[in-house]
């Protein structure tokens, strides 16, 4: 198994045995929502050092070798400095737990129900950064889908099918 960095690592690592100590926050150096965290972030008092870095630069692809560096655009990514690798609404709570004053919210988003709350606000930053950039070269206007079953599309918002419910029908245990 090899980690972000492209070197090879231990399959058993976990959170226990390999503390982290450092996270580097990709973000899109284009989104003004984006910068707008990253200079918030910058501001805030850090347990955990945060490395701010746009996501897909050179410097990005330098450190992270084995990183899709095209999904980093997409959402957002932290990466542990023992290279772990959080996505979407986990690494929204990572970096809020690495700031002194926000620990106690990552904790509260870290349960069940605080972690449905942690990805409607993801979803709700996703939904914005979609509209701004719906006027783009970038953007083609066309549905998005994400493998967990939420899916964006220009005329309906946000909806959500769970995974495995095709036609509305979904298996039942």
């Amino acid at each position: 198994m090899s980690d972000v960095t492209g070197t090879r690592t231990r399959a058993d690592r976990d959170a226990e045995r390999v503390p982290v100590r450092g996270l580097t926050v990709l973000y899109d150096a284009e989104c003004s929502l984006c910068t707008f965290l990253r200079d918030w972030l910058l501001r805030q008092r850090q347990l955990v050092p945060l490395d701010l870095v746009p996501a897909a630069s050179e410097e990005a692809r330098r450190r992270f070798r084995a990183l899709d560096h095209s999904a980093t655009l997409d959402e957002i990514t932290v990466v542990g400095d023992a290279g772990q690798v959080y996505r979407g609404s986990a690494a929204w709570v990572v970096t809020l737990w690495a700031l002194r004053e926000h620990r106690p919210l990552a904790h509260r988003l870290s349960t069940p129900a605080g972690a449905k709350l942690a990805k409607g606000a993801v979803l709700a930053a996703a939904k914005w950064r979609g509209a701004q950039q719906a006027g783009s070269p970038g953007w083609s206007g066309r549905v998005y889908r994400s493998s967990d079953g939420w899916s964006y599309g220009p005329s309906l918002g946000w909806t959500y099918s769970p995974p495995g419910c095709d036609g509305g029908a979904c298996a039942t245990r």
